[in-house]
């Protein structure tokens, strides 16, 4: 068993109070970790704002440097930090590349992509104007002290996204991973932290309780949080009180559209992944998939014969393709939204059946005959399920995949790549993908619209996004 400390201006800090982490496949105890108090998140934020001027007043390269020595650890840490994600967040370890699944080794290989990238960006000032008279410079300046609040789903390239950028900026951070993977999360850091000057990355850790102190801390200057819409909203009116900014990414209920001129079997590896990728519980997921008539039964097909080729089991094991859903709320979550597709005339064509046996297993699931309006369709199931919806009038589908209240992701699929992009600047969403889904990348800003967020990251967007502007402006 694994006991994991935060780490508090450099210091290791076991807390007064400790809780139980849970194997998602197995349902035994992981590990523990510290459930923070209000005491603890003080000194947490003050430890950071203690670290603050002297981190910012190093240069952009003196960063760049620490920076690639944090990737440098996460390298040098990677198999076991993979191990404990398995044992935590259940996903099997897999690999990198297209013929291996991709698991918890994948994503310590993004952590360390995420971290190098970030570090090769530069924030350089902008002259925005000059004339005979004047000359004004952009320059960009950190916030101070960063929160950043991390999910379940991907616990620790989420966390890398959030952090990382905010370091490079010249930001301190107070990082609080979700009390479902707080092992890892906090493993995670530590080995961040210690490549880092004491102070510049602080943790505190626990329940939803936690996370409402920290961002309610008056010297928070900004919140970053990945997470549900419930919780965002509860973030956003705290943050309100104090006036302090936000960048917001709430998930979605991403839609892929096929069209017409698709070839099903070269898609459906695509669509597959697409959609079931961590057993579906990722944001930018494709979770309703819109198929014109001629193509259903095929895409079904495909889809399920893909299904029947991929072991599920404790990702421990050699050989096992998909592991559980993280934790029995979402599990019971998914049960629910897949009876309801049974009550409302959905067809069951494979899996939707709760298996015996310890775990929060649930079947790759794929269901058919329904529309929207049907819960399965408009709720976010955020796990292996996957409602596939006839259409026959193209414009009635894209009506459809944007009306909802959400918008993070969208993909259309198609032989022709220009016709799929000229339906794809007529989607609501943040990022619309073209014979792909859920493809982010470093470099490439990252956001939702509507009800899915604000703000982007990633990217020389997503570095401008912890800093606040300041001009300078010259007389001459």
């Amino acid at each position: 068993m694994h006991i994991a400390s935060n780490i508090i201006g450099g210091q290791l800090r076991a807390g007064s109070r400790q809780r139980d982490s849970h194997n998602p496949a197995t349902g035994a105890v992981m590990g523990r970790f510290p459930q923070s108090d209000a005491i603890e998140v003080a000194a947490a934020v003050a430890a950071a704002r203690q670290a603050q001027p002297a981190w910012a007043a190093l240069s952009l390269v003196q960063r760049r440097e620490y920076l690639n020595r944090v990737a440098d650890a996460i390298a040098a840490n990677a198999e076991r930090l993979a191990t404990l994600v398995t044992q935590e967040q259940g996903r099997p370890l897999g690999g990198v590349g297209p013929d291996q699944v991709p698991g918890s080794r994948f994503e310590l290989w993004g952590c360390e992509a995420w971290t190098r990238a970030t570090a090769s960006l530069e924030l350089a000032p902008e002259v925005v104007f000059e004339d005979e008279t004047r000359r004004d410079e952009l320059h960009r300046k950190p916030y101070g002290v960063i929160a950043a609040i991390a999910p379940w789903n991907w616990p620790l390239m989420i966390s890398i996204w959030q952090v990382i950028p905010a370091l490079y900026a010249g930001n301190t951070v107070v990082l609080k991973p979700s009390e479902y993977t707080s092992v890892c999360g906090l493993e995670l850091a530590r080995v961040v932290a210690d490549a880092l000057p004491p102070g510049v990355l602080n943790t505190v850790s626990g329940d939803g309780s936690v996370g409402a102190m920290l961002v309610e801390d008056g010297d928070v200057n900004k919140i970053m949080f990945t997470g549900s819409g419930a919780t965002g909203a509860r973030i956003v009116a705290a943050a309100a009180r104090n006036l302090t900014p936000t960048t917001m990414e709430l998930g979605g209920n991403d839609a892929a559209i096929v069209l017409d001129d698709a070839d099903p079997k070269a898609i459906a590896p695509g669509l597959f992944w697409g959609a079931f990728l961590n057993m579906g519980q990722t944001c930018a997921c494709a979770k309703r998939l819109y198929v014109p008539d001629a193509l259903h039964d095929q895409i079904v097909d495909e889809l399920k014969a893909i299904i029947a080729a991929l072991p599920m089991g404790d990702g421990l094991q050699p050989g096992i393709a998909m592991g559980p859903v993280q934790n029995p709320m979402q599990l019971k979550k998914v049960v629910a939204l897949v009876e309801s597709a049974r009550e409302e005339g959905g067809t069951i064509v494979c899996g939707g059946v709760l298996p015996d046996g310890p775990g929060n297993f649930y079947p790759l699931t794929l269901v058919t005959g329904l529309r929207d309006g049907a819960r399965l369709v408009d709720e976010e199931q955020f796990g292996p399920v996957l409602p596939i919806i006839r259409y026959s009038d193209l414009e009635q589908a894209i009506a459809n995949a944007n009306r909802l209240d959400v918008g993070l992701g969208a993909s259309v699929w198609s032989s022709d790549s220009q016709r799929a992009a000229q339906v794809a600047t007529r989607l609501q969403a943040g990022t619309v993908w073209v014979n792909q889904h859920g493809m982010v990348h470093p470099m490439v800003p990252f956001g939702g619209n509507k009800r899915s967020g604000w703000g982007v990251e990633f990217g020389q967007e997503g570095l401008k996004g912890v800093t606040q502007p300041q001009v300078i402006s010259l007389k001459k």
